[in-house]
């Protein structure tokens, strides 16, 4: 057996018991849902409320237009021909009344009503012309995403059984939660490359890697919004569309910045406002981005520019993907230039005289851990040796606090995180057991789990 194997092995042990000692699941927002469903985080074949099989052939396009969230999908009933039309996502079967679908002939075309809970009445959905829609009830736990809350910083329970083990056995420990880690990034990687496309998947990922953490969502639904194909098609006007939709060109007034951002930002606006009602209802809300509690360097309009450019430079970007080099990437990123990002960490921010990278060493190695390298394993099982010798380059917040609540001040703990795939396992156990325990260690069986590893 495997070490991811007998990880998963120790998962489902821990992980099913009862008593309440779990944290309940969190309440997912729409944007967030919508993200998951188009990325194929729920999958694709389904049942409908009234029994029949459904599978999505197809899950279309954001929809710029006033109506339902996804047009231009293709649905098949009972392995029918597929029916084309429009998809409607909400969190309650019942938004579709209370937001007025039913009388709306905008959403005549809608062949699916997905959502996610109902009230204790049956619930129809008619459009308005008296046509029963389809619907499917997604079940939140194919998201398998841990609660939001965050653990304390402090020791828990594991630090007195991983202190007894023999260091040979943690790292093996670790690793096997890593490779399980890898294994489910590959799996959902290749999902949405069998949903969308190779290169859409791997556009996504990398969008999602430059958001991470803090602005992870609104950078996936960026690039569900304006996929890769329609940014190749735009050209020049790629960097434009990017800022638009993202919400960062609403500022018309340019008179408080210095001479260089007033040119920048007057390019983009320029190029931006031909097309603005063309993408106006795919415009991403102020409250989804994170601007501020990190890096400057990490600024979300200095990653976007970045994400510009590796849309501008794909042919290298998909050769980078078939050779998954890490020094071939680095060497990439460490090239990639911007006239204005060079030297400005924000748009309000002084020029500065020495160039910044604008993905550095630290993006580098997320992009291998999150993508590259879950890709290449998914047809090279071998890429895994290249995954756990990768040196780890910074920490980060959520790293640490895993690492002292499973190992205290353990000069071990120091040794461990010099890895990314050691950083990977650690984060695989914070997220099952330290985030999903609502006891405070007191109930928590992975410490137990330990003893038979």
């Amino acid at each position: 057996m495997s070490p991811a194997d007998r990880y998963s092995h120790l998962r489902q042990t821990a992980l099913v018991r009862e008593g309440g000692r779990l944290l309940d699941a969190r309440e997912w927002p729409e944007h967030e849902l919508q993200a998951c469903w188009f990325a194929g985080r729920f999958g694709r074949d389904f049942t409908t409320t009234d029994g029949r099989a459904v599978r999505v052939v197809q899950f279309g396009v954001w929809n710029h237009e006033a109506g339902p969230d996804f047009a231009e999908a293709a649905v098949s009933f009972d392995n029918a021909k597929p029916v084309r039309g429009s998809i409607e996502l909400d969190p309650d079967a019942r938004d579709w009344e209370r937001h007025g679908h039913a009388t709306n002939e905008d959403y005549n075309g809608v062949v699916l009503h997905v959502f996610l809970s109902v009230g204790d009445a049956e619930f129809f959905t008619r459009t308005a012309s008296h046509r029963n829609v389809p619907q499917v009830r997604l079940d939140a736990s194919a998201l398998d995403e841990p609660p939001t809350p965050q653990p304390e910083a402090k020791p828990g329970r594991c630090l007195a059984p991983l202190r007894t083990l023999p260091e040979e056995r943690v790292r093996e420990v670790l690793l096997g939660a890593a490779q399980y880690r890898l294994r489910r990034k590959s799996a959902a990687l290749a999902r949405t490359s069998e949903l969308h496309g190779p290169d859409e998947a791997l556009y996504q990922a990398l969008a999602a890697a430059l958001g991470y953490k803090s602005n992870k969502l609104p950078f996936t639904l960026l690039a569900q919004r304006l996929p890769l194909r329609l940014l190749r098609a735009a050209k020049g006007d790629a960097d434009a569309l990017l800022f638009g939709v993202a919400g960062f060109l609403d500022q018309r007034d340019l008179a408080g910045f210095d001479a260089p951002t007033r040119g920048y930002l007057r390019g983009l606006w320029d190029r931006w406002w031909p097309r603005r009602a063309e993408f106006e209802r795919l415009i991403l809300g102020k409250s989804l981005w994170k601007m501020s509690g990190q890096r400057p360097a990490n600024h979300p309009q200095r990653r976007l520019a970045a994400l510009a450019q590796l849309v501008r430079h794909w042919p290298r970007v998909r050769a980078l993907r078939d050779g998954c080099e890490p020094e071939a990437l680095a060497k990439f990123c460490a090239d990639l230039r911007d006239d204005y990002w060079d030297h400005h960490y924000t748009v309000t921010s002084r020029q500065s005289a020495k160039r910044m990278a604008l993905i550095g060493e630290t993006r580098v190695t997320e992009f291998l851990v999150n993508v590259f390298l879950p890709i290449a394993v998914g047809t090279d099982p071998q890429r895994w040796i290249t995954f756990k010798n990768l040196p780890a380059t910074l920490s980060n917040r959520r790293v640490d606090v895993a690492a002292l609540r499973l190992f205290g001040e353990s000069p071990l703990a120091a040794s461990l995180l010099k890895n990314a795939a050691m950083q990977q396992g650690l984060l695989q156990i914070y997220e099952d057991f330290c985030q999903r325990d609502a006891s405070d260690c007191e109930q928590c069986l992975f410490p137990s789990q330990l003893a038979k590893w």
